[in-house]
């Protein structure tokens, strides 16, 4: 059974830092692509950043890069997004998703979700 377990969300200030942990079970980590999402109250879910497991390839959100970092350990079978210089526009719940194949940053795309985590960021 495919799991996902997001920790690591919390309040922070503008320009504050938090680190995302998405814990996986159930599944190889080389074969398959980790996404971070988000999705504040009233907006559609957005792909944050996305990796690929097997070769560890990366893309990234216009309105994240250079901002957030997202990386694998795969003995650990853990993705995190470390956030940096938050934004009071980064307010949402973050989820953490797994699909076959390569990363992708479109929601859609992935079968398998977590149960999120939220992260305030005030100004």
């Amino acid at each position: 059974e495919v799991q996902l377990v997001e920790s690591g969300g919390g309040l922070v200030q503008a320009g504050g830092s938090l680190r995302l942990s998405c814990a996986a079970s159930g599944f190889t980590f080389d074969d398959y692509g980790i996404g971070w999402f988000r999705q504040a109250p009233g907006k559609e879910r957005e792909g944050v950043s996305c990796i690929s497991g097997s070769h560890g390839s990366t893309n990234y959100a216009d309105s994240v890069k250079g901002r957030f970092i997202i990386s694998s350990d795969n003995a650990k079978n853990t993705v995190y997004l470390q956030m940096n210089n938050l934004k009071p526009e980064d307010t949402a719940d973050y989820y953490c998703a797994v699909r076959a194949g390569s990363g992708s940053l479109y929601y859609l795309d992935y079968d398998y979700w977590g149960q999120g985590t939220q992260v305030t960021v005030s100004s």
